[in-house]
């Protein structure tokens, strides 16, 4: 029987139950819940200690996303909801081992769920996939380091090989797989943050020097305004909602935009509160703006008219900061209120009200998620943002700033230590000094870039450090086209997922060590969300007495190509001499030894932070000038975004609800307006096919069920991965080339 597995989890049938959404996040629920899949998963013990241990200063760093820990102390438990799924089902007691996998091919696995197969639990040893095979079986380290290094040193040409990164692997690991594949002689590093947060880091690089955030933790208890636009804290960064609560609690308001009205901006129950889990809890958006899909680059243009209609700028900031003030006041002044009331689908009323808000405050922070960073326009829509901020001078103070909110973990130290398929030319000339290694400089590709390589039979070997680039990548089917006509997939992973069922020709699984686990060679480190590098520290006993850490794989790697230097691959199994080797390659982690281990870690600089300073080519910060997109629909046509349910984790499925929404039991979902259901005659529940459309293509995905929902019309929203199959492939950003995942153009069939 011939290799076919399929790259869509599949179609089963789903009893949907449809509740109504809930008015409160956490609380007494959140708090059973968390425990609950902890006992699951991983028994009271291993649960305790898990839980015990998670974010404290002599932890480990939660598996789950980058919102930071307070600065100056942890609370008995620093973790939310989803962290504790996170690393419960890291921590689970179920095993894969070469001997299910013996019993079960590629193509019996692949006919299980997403959630399925997860829950299979971790991989225990090395497997290979031999060419014509269907069956992994289980082979020994230096056997697999030898077919990985044949199979890099058959290739023509450096660029043959690719290094994708997923956002959970630690600083150390991610400098040491830049490093390698640099050696190798290319920078095709795309990575996860090129499907999310990319558009962020053009369009912060661009108006203020850094493609990162400019805010601390502490700054939301100082904002007297934060505005959230484009995420949904309750259930991807539950931990927000904390710092979003005290800055209500200190006199500050809060301003929620998006499409869906998501339960944690309406109240809040702090779990470690009794007040307020046995009362109502905090009240935690002031106004929810319903901005239509797409709408946000016109709606923050209509905040600028009303605040520069005000005159309420920072003359003296805007004079000594920055550029192109002049240009972008003409522009916004030329924009029509018709263009801007037609394309947020935001009254004119509630625009100027919190126009106005925006105009008084002396502290604004603007929080955003890939709500923003998926569209066609992300770029410009991000720089709206900036722009608003230079013109208050909300930049170089505490209590206000730009705050991308990223999802991994350690996707933003990824990029800091080297993963960047476009490194500069100062990190390139500081890494060949310090390494040895001649530093090659052609841009390699992102992620999109590399799918369409693939597609053209110009990827020889794929290695991946972690994650799910099949499930989390736009066009599915595409995506499996091209992985595979790769001759060698390498996935160094903890558990199953279907990036191991969708492979080349041959392929490798290389468990590694959990962040949750003991590291016979010390701690790592990573960066959250707001610049601040720290110790992650696992106290588990590891799954497997067969499991490596992701540097040692690294190096093992690097010493079976490279034996005779000019880096000696086999010091940097030691993690300390991996951070010296950063220390000398990269600004900010001077002395990183010692400062990582002071109590909380310590910050990066950040110029727009800590000065404010700009590192541009003119020194200064910039406006820019965007006009509004012009968009029509064919009649009878819907915009569809994708988003998380309540019960997952980036492509991680941990259930089957999404309970803050109301939506039980199943995950192929399609939630839509009444009105909109009403003209196109379908019911609650009904099943329809949906198809996007791209020019001239047409993408076909059978059998979703009606949702109604309180959804602008001409919107709907569906689940990623499910929905991902639906996203052109050449649907991307512009600057940033990031799937348009926030757009996509659909048209709805009936099915009878």
């Amino acid at each position: 029987m011939p290799r076919n597995p399929s790259a869509q989890p599949p179609i089963k049938e789903e009893r949907l139950r449809i509740g109504k959404p809930k008015n409160t996040a956490a609380g007494i629920v959140g708090v059973q819940k968390s425990f609950s899949i902890g006992l699951q998963e991983a028994g009271i013990k291993r649960t305790l200690q898990s839980m015990l241990t998670v974010n404290r200063f002599d932890g480990y760093d939660c598996p789950g996303c980058a919102w930071p820990d307070p600065d100056d102390h942890r609370s008995s438990f620093e973790f939310c909801e989803n962290g504790a799924k996170a690393f419960a089902t890291e921590a689970t007691r179920k095993r894969v081992t070469p001997d299910d996998l013996r019993e079960l091919s590629v193509n019996e696995l692949s006919k299980l769920t997403d959630m399925e197969l997860d829950k299979m639990g971790r991989i225990t040893n090395p497997l290979f996939l031999r060419d014509g095979s269907e069956h992994y079986e289980e082979i020994d380290w230096e056997s697999a380091f030898q077919i990985i290094a044949s199979s890099i040193s058959k290739s023509e040409n450096p660029d043959d090989n690719v290094f994708y990164t997923s956002g959970r692997a630690s600083n150390e690991a991610a400098f040491l797989w830049g490093t390698l594949a640099r050696q190798i002689g290319t920078n095709n590093l795309p990575d996860c943050s090129n499907m999310c947060h990319e558009s962020s880091g053009v369009a912060l690089s661009g108006s203020i020097g850094i493609g990162k955030g400019t805010v601390k933790l502490s700054c939301f208890e100082e904002a007297d305004l934060i505005l959230v636009i484009g995420q949904n804290p309750g259930t991807n960064h539950p931990r927000m909602l904390t710092a979003l609560a005290a800055c209500k609690e200190n006199g500050g308001s809060v301003v929620s935009i998006n499409p869906l009205e998501e339960t944690a901006m309406k109240r809040f129950k702090h779990p470690q509160k009794p007040l307020h889990i046995i009362g109502r809890g905090a009240q935690i958006a002031d106004e929810h703006l319903p901005v239509r899909i797409g709408g946000d680059a016109a709606l923050l243009q209509g905040f600028a008219k009303t605040m520069l209609s005000l005159g309420a700028i920072d003359s003296d900031f805007i004079s000594k900061n920055t550029l192109g003030f002049e240009e972008w006041e003409r522009h916004i002044d030329s924009v029509s209120w018709d263009d801007i009331l037609i394309q947020s689908g935001v009254s004119r009323k509630r625009i100027e009200n919190v126009g106005t808000a925006i105009a008084k405050s002396e502290r604004l922070i603007v929080c955003w998620a890939m709500g923003l960073t998926q569209h066609e326009n992300s770029v410009a829509i991000i720089q709206e943002i900036t722009n608003l901020l230079l013109a208050g001078g909300h930049f170089g103070k505490p209590g206000a700033g730009a705050c991308p909110v990223r999802g991994h973990s350690n996707v933003q130290g990824d990029r800091t230590v080297g993963i960047n398929h476009h490194p500069s030319e100062g990190f390139l000339d500081s890494c060949e000094k310090e390494t040895g290694i001649n530093m090659p400089r052609k841009r390699g590709y992102d992620v999109v870039e590399f799918i369409q390589a693939a597609l053209q039979g110009k990827v020889r070997t794929f290695m991946a450090l972690g994650g799910n680039l099949v499930s989390a990548m736009s066009d599915t089917e595409r995506v499996a086209e091209a992985i595979s006509k790769i001759d060698l997939t390498v996935q160094i992973s903890t558990k199953l997922n279907r990036s191991h069922l969708i492979t080349g020709k041959e392929a490798l699984i290389l468990p590694c060590l959990g962040r949750t686990e003991k590291d016979p060679a010390g701690f790592v480190t990573v960066e959250n969300s707001m610049g601040l590098v720290h110790s992650s520290r696992g106290s588990l006993e590891p799954a497997s007495k067969s499991l490596l850490s992701e540097p040692e794989i690294i190096c093992r790697i690097g010493k079976k190509l490279y034996p005779d230097g000019p880096l000696d691959w086999n010091i940097y199994h030691d993690h300390e001499n991996t951070r010296y080797l950063i220390s000398r390659c990269i600004p900010g982690f001077e002395d990183y030894n010692t400062r990582v281990r002071s109590k909380g870690g310590f910050y990066l600089p950040n110029g727009p932070r800590d000065g404010p300073s700009w590192n541009t080519s003119s020194g200064k910060a910039h406006f820019f000038c965007h006009d509004l997109p012009e968009r029509s629909l064919e009649d009878g046509r819907f915009i569809l975004m994708t988003v998380r349910s309540h019960d997952q984790y980036n492509t991680t499925i941990y259930g089957m609800d999404d309970r803050y929404r109301g939506i039980y039991n199943a995950r192929r979902v399609v939630m839509m307006n009444k009105d909109d259901m009403r003209d196109i005659g379908a019911s609650a529940g009904q099943e329809v096919d949906l198809t996007s459309h791209w020019g001239e293509r047409k993408i076909c995905s059978e059998r979703w069920k009606v949702v109604p929902y309180d959804i602008p019309r001409g919107n709907l929203c569906s689940y990623f991965p499910e929905a991902n199959v639906l996203v052109p492939l050449e649907s991307t950003a512009e600057g940033s080339n990031t799937p348009t995942s926030k757009w996509i153009e659909i048209s709805i069939s009936l099915r009878s």
